[in-house]
């Protein structure tokens, strides 16, 4: 088996960036997955229950939405948002631009390289409030589908080892998000809800999602 390896030359910023088997394998799309197959149901994405993930909702204090879903497995903790996109470009291009920016604004370092799912980043981000010079590795990745972007943002052991990276990337493989048919800007973020029998009290909720 090879690494991936990043195309030749600059991609325009538009193109879709995506595994070459992602229809196969993942992130998938609602018409894509198997119907029959038990997912945990959190609106925008769906996500296959495994034993020993623990899922945490990240809610608008103001609003009360729910922005973004954490996953915590095997020491490592997946952020995941998913957006609504063109149908026949990406977004990933511009906005793992716009990421490496705002990394380097706070003082942080960011390398691109290629990854399961394409290009990905790794940065190292200044921690607010720390000791000077404490720092924090994250890995950024995403996938551009039909009429969506996933984006996840790797954390912890999935940031630094390579078997560990590997089992959480397989998290995010698993996937599936549900664009549905609203007419939504380029951008917005797809809806997101809380699973039923979980609540939501604000700022942050957790909900089981073993097998």
């Amino acid at each position: 088996m090879t690494d991936p390896q990043l195309p030749d030359g600059p991609l325009p910023d538009d193109a879709k960036s995506a595994p070459a088997d992602r229809a196969e394998a993942g992130p998938l799309d609602e018409s894509e997955a198997n119907a029959v197959r038990p997912y945990v149901d959190l609106g925008g994405v769906k996500l296959v229950p495994r034993t020993d993930l623990q899922l945490r909702l990240e809610v608008d204090e103001s609003s009360k939405r729910v922005v973004a879903v954490s996953i915590d497995y095997g020491g490592s903790t997946l952020q995941v948002q998913p957006f609504a996109a063109p149908r026949s470009s990406g977004l990933w291009h511009e906005i793992r631009a716009q990421i490496a920016e705002q990394v380097r604004s706070q003082g942080g370092e960011v390398t691109e390289r290629a990854g399961t799912f394409g290009p990905e980043l790794v940065a190292r981000i200044p921690v607010a409030g720390g000791e000077n010079g404490t720092t924090r590795l994250a890995r950024f990745i995403g996938v551009d589908g039909p009429r969506w972007f996933l984006r996840g943002v790797v954390a912890g052991q999935g940031a630094t080892d390579s078997a560990a990276a590997g089992a959480i990337d397989d998290v995010f493989r698993s996937i599936v998000v549900v664009r549905g048919t609203t007419p939504m800007p380029p951008r917005d973020l797809i809806p997101l809800h809380v699973p039923q029998g979980a609540t939501a009290p604000g700022g942050q909720t957790a909900a089981p999602a073993g097998s």
